[in-house]
C-alpha cells in the first residue's frame, strides 16, 4: 500500500508518483494532496533565482519535486494554494505535496501554505510567518500574526508521536536540527521593525495575500510599528483594507 508520504516528506512524492505509474495503479496516489506548484512573480537584486539550478524567469512555474533556490537575489512565489512566499538570498526550497521543504535560508509566507523542515511540519490556516533554516539544520519560526502548529517528524518524514507546539502571533520558536524545542519567546516591537524593514519586505511590489491581517494585527497590538511603503511612496496595504469614505 502506498501512503501520502509526500505530505510529510516533500522529497518522496516524485518517486511515489513514478512508482505508481509504473505499476498502473487504479487509484491516484495522494489524490487528496496534489503536487505543489509555485509561480515566480518577482525577482529582485539581479537574476540569481533558479528552478532546478536553471535560471528562472518571471511567471515560470515550478512543480513538485522541483527545487527553487536563490543566490544573491530575492524572489516572490505564488503557490497554488493562493498564498505567497518570499525567498531571501541564498535559500533553497523544494516543492512537495501538502507542504514545501525549506532546506536552508529564509522564507516569508503570507496566506494558507504549510511548510516543512527536515524535522518538523508547520500547519497553518492562513497567516503570516517567517521560517529560517541554518546551515546546521536548526530552524526558527517567527509568527507575525495568526498561529502555526509545529509537528515533530522523524528522520523518515513521518510524525514522531511527540506533542505538537502551537506558536501564536508575536512569538518566535527555535528548534534544534533534531526538532527539539530550544526556546519560545515573545517578539518585541524592535523584532517586528527589523523584519518589516528587512529583505523580506523592502523593495517588493507584488502583493501579499494576507497583508491585511498583518496590518490589522499591528494596528491593534503594536500601534508604534507600521508596514513599509512600496517603492514610490504608496503604502504596502491593499486598497480593500482601507476605510471607505465614499
Amino acid at each position: 500500500m502506498f501512503h501520502c508520504l509526500g505530505q510529510r516528506n516533500p522529497e518522496r512524492i516524485g518517486l511515489l508518483l513514478i512508482v505508481a505509474a509504473s505499476l498502473h495503479l487504479g487509484a491516484p496516489v495522494c489524490a487528496a494532496t496534489p503536487a505543489e506548484t509555485a509561480t515566480v512573480k518577482e525577482i529582485l537584486d539581479g537574476n540569481e533565482l533558479f528552478i532546478d539550478a536553471r535560471q528562472a524567469r518571471l511567471n515560470q512555474q515550478a512543480v513538485s519535486p522541483q527545487e527553487i533556490s536563490t543566490e544573491n537575489s530575492r524572489g516572490q512565489l505564488s503557490f497554488a494554494s493562493g498564498a505567497a512566499g518570499r525567498l531571501n538570498r541564498y535559500s533553497q526550497l523544494r516543492l512537495g505535496s501538502g507542504c514545501f521543504l525549506l532546506r536552508k535560508g529564509e522564507v516569508l509566507v503570507s496566506g494558507r501554505q504549510s511548510g516543512c523542515t527536515r524535522s518538523s511540519r508547520l500547519s497553518v490556516r492562513g497567516t503570516n510567518y517567517v521560517l529560517r533554516v541554518d546551515d546546521e539544520g536548526g530552524s526558527e519560526l517567527t509568527v507575525l500574526e495568526g498561529s502555526v502548529e509545529v509537528e515533530p517528524l522523524t528522520e523518515g518524514g513521518e510524525p514522531s508521536g511527540q506533542p505538537s507546539t502551537t506558536v501564536n502571533g508575536g512569538e518566535r520558536l527555535r528548534l534544534s536540527a533534531a526538532g527539539v524545542v530550544l526556546t519560545l519567546l515573545k517578539l518585541s516591537s524592535g523584532d517586528y521593525s527589523a523584519i518589516l524593514e528587512g529583505p523580506l519586505f523592502l523593495g517588493f511590489t507584488a502583493p501579499l495575500p494576507a497583508i491585511g491581517s498583518l496590518e490589522s494585527y499591528l494596528r491593534s497590538r503594536l500601534p508604534g510599528v507600521s508596514l513599509p511603503s512600496l517603492p514610490g511612496g504608496s503604502p504596502l496595504i491593499p486598497l480593500l483594507n482601507l476605510p471607505r469614505f465614499f
